[in-house]
């Protein structure tokens, strides 16, 4: 290795840097102050450039000429390279990241010069959004270790044979002797234009052995008209997520054209590397006492942290972690209902509030829920149905899932209304907002998803599709949701002494869940996932595209290193929370964590300011010309 910093003058390194991410939204000064800080070294063929799996790397490297071969797995060392990379290619910020010798080990296969930026110089680049961003593009993009497997198994892998396919007019005798001689439990009914049907044997038995429907009716008469269905390419986490999503047995997979490619059951996605453990859904629906359903809903965190290490998305492990929770819901809610008969578990639909109602629920959220019962169910048999709910909820207790402390929860009076009481309530919540915690039930009820029951049967979320109507509600909920305001620390925290800690979800993440829950009202979107509201709102007078986006990528940035560090927290013995010690983050965890919160706390600012001196009729008005 030679020093040749002074033979590469920084103004030449900084130039160089300029056509290279994340370097190229640096402006000029910051680049060379980069450069300045910076030392270029040349290396022989052969000669090593960096072992981090030896010691911590606290610098970036740069290749500057020449190309480097990277090792990635200590166990690979000594076969071939996992990658090469030429001028601009960016490593060692993996180790800087986590601070500890995790790799990789860096060999110059021909005459190279590598730039090495010190880890105080280079830790602003990327405690910026677009140095953020292009962390995790990076580390998403390195490749899985062989012997796990590639990171993403596409749905098409699991097709095992070609479907059986019948006719909208075939009988239903019929279709079942081709079932039975096929050996398989379903049959795809093609209605012509790309559209299907699906009939399996738990159909049949139910229409036929139950309801009495002949054998000769034509099968479209019982078959099911809209099955789970997505298209080929699709990734098999993605697949499985929407399967048990729809409560499917099935799930047909086509071609971007529509056509029919073949048919997949929850047992096909075991063999799926980016799955394997989420057969727990089906572990979860098959337990036959509640024991065994707590049993086997022990065992998620273990498989969120074998969804992370197989290298699936932060934000697909936690849309996996809601789905879980919803099969555990579902699954409680049947086996606790078999023990009461003299109560009919279809009267009521159940409806997940919260986190798990956006679908972004982690490790230490509690499970906000709330019931709409048919309106035939009689006044007087409510309050044995809250009973049974309380066991329902004592179950999901049992299994490490908390209910709301504030007691948003189906046993709760207050949550469990018939479905006529619940438009009346909504309504009155419009009209009145500050009465009865009026802003704070439309701020939980617009956050429902049905999980059990019939999705159509909650009319308050109708109610609530009118509020860009009733503008003093509107400003009262901007109101509320501008009041958990993004922070550090508070200044009593300082002056008390305490260790410096930082609750995430009050600090950060609420604030954001908040904005994009007013905002995606603002603008009439009934999109639940906060990501989704944010884009959707974006563009609109309070939230322009530029601070869309700037949330998205906090939004994402924070729930990633929430979940990490909670799993942390479990693997070390204690329940996860929302609680950070700050001295326990990375160096750029910290920095992170800091910048998100300014950036929150700014468009806050931006967001009191506009409602201030902007009409309300002006808050949804596009900010385009």
């Amino acid at each position: 290795m030679t020093d040749v910093s002074t033979v590469v003058p920084g103004a030449d390194l900084a130039r160089f840097l300029a056509a290279y991410p994340p370097f190229d939204h640096l402006d000029e000064e910051t680049r060379a102050a980069l450069a300045a800080a910076a030392r270029v070294d040349a290396y022989a063929t052969g000669e090593l450039v960096l072992d981090a799996f030896a010691t911590a790397s606290v610098d970036v490297h740069v290749v500057v000429s020449g190309r480097v071969e990277l090792w990635d797995d200590r166990a690979r060392l000594g076969g071939a390279p996992d990658e090469v990379m030429g001028p601009g290619g960016l490593f060692g910020f993996s180790a800087m990241l986590t601070e500890r010798s995790i790799g990789p080990r860096a060999v110059a296969a021909v005459p190279s010069t590598v730039a090495r930026i010190p880890e105080t110089a280079a830790l602003p680049v990327f405690t910026s959004r677009q140095g953020a961003r292009y962390l995790a593009e990076r580390l998403a993009a390195i490749p899985v270790r062989a012997e796990i497997g590639p990171t993403y198994s596409t749905v098409d892998e699991l097709v095992r044979s070609a479907p059986l396919v019948v006719g909208p007019d075939a009988s239903v005798a019929e279709v079942a002797r081709s079932m039975t001689t096929e050996g398989v439990p379903y049959a795809v009914v093609d209605l012509g234009g790309h559209t299907y049907g699906l009939v399996t044997d738990s159909v049949l038995r139910q229409r036929v052995l139950v309801e009495g429907v002949p054998g000769s009716a034509p099968i479209r008469e019982v078959m099911t008209s809209s099955p789970p269905t997505v298209v080929s390419g699709s990734s098999a986490a993605e697949a499985l997520i929407h399967l048990f999503d729809r409560e499917g047995e099935f799930l047909l997979v086509t071609d971007p054209g529509g056509a029919l490619r073949g048919v997949v059951a929850p047992r096909d996605f075991a063999v799926s590397p980016t799955t394997a453990g989420v057969s727990l859904h089906e572990q979860l629906r098959r337990a036959a006492t509640t024991d065994e359903l707590v049993d086997r809903a022990h065992r998620t965190p273990g498989v969120l942290e074998d969804l992370l290490a197989r290298g699936l998305g932060t934000g697909r492990v936690i849309a996996v972690y809601s789905s879980i929770l919803d099969t555990l819901v579902r699954r409680a809610i049947g086996l606790i209902f078999a023990e009461h008969p003299e109560l009919d578990v279809d009267a009521f639909t159940w409806l997940s509030l919260g986190s798990n109602g956006r679908r972004e629920a982690v490790l230490s959220s509690d499970v906000d829920c709330a019931v709409a019962f048919d309106d035939r169910v009689p006044e007087a048999d409510i309050p044995a149905y809250r009973a049974v709910f309380a066991e329902v909820e004592d179950v999901l207790s049992r299994s490490g899932v908390r209910g709301d402390r504030h007691g948003a929860t189906a046993s709760h009076p207050t949550f469990a209304r018939t479905n006529t009481q619940w438009r009346a309530a909504a309504e009155e919540w419009l009209a009145a907002p500050v009465a009865d915690n009026g802003a704070m039930m439309t701020s939980l009820l617009v956050d429902g998803r049905p999980i059990h029951g019939d999705p159509g049967l909650p009319a308050v979320t109708e109610v609530f599709g009118d509020l860009r109507r009733h503008p003093g509600t509107m400003r009262l909920l901007l109101e509320e949701s501008l009041a958990s305001r993004a922070r550090m620390r508070s200044w009593r925290d300082v002056l008390s002494g305490r260790p410096e800690t930082f609750y995430i979800k009050a600090h950060a993440v609420l604030p954001v869940v908040n904005l994009a829950r007013w905002a995606a009202l603002a603008v009439g979107s009934s999109a639940l996932p906060t990501v989704e509201r944010l884009r959707a709102a974006s563009g609109s007078q309070m939230l322009p595209g530029d601070r869309a986006e700037t949330l998205v990528e906090v939004f994402g940035l924070l729930q990633r290193l929430r979940l990490r560090y909670q799993l942390l927290q479990r693997q070390s013995g204690d329940r996860p929370s929302d609680l950070l010690t700050l001295d326990r983050l990375s160096s750029i965890d910290r920095s992170l964590v800091a910048e998100s919160v300014r950036e929150i706390a700014a468009i806050q600012r931006r967001m009191t300011n506009v409602a201030h001196f902007v009409p309300a009729e002006g808050w949804v008005a596009a900010d385009r010309p």
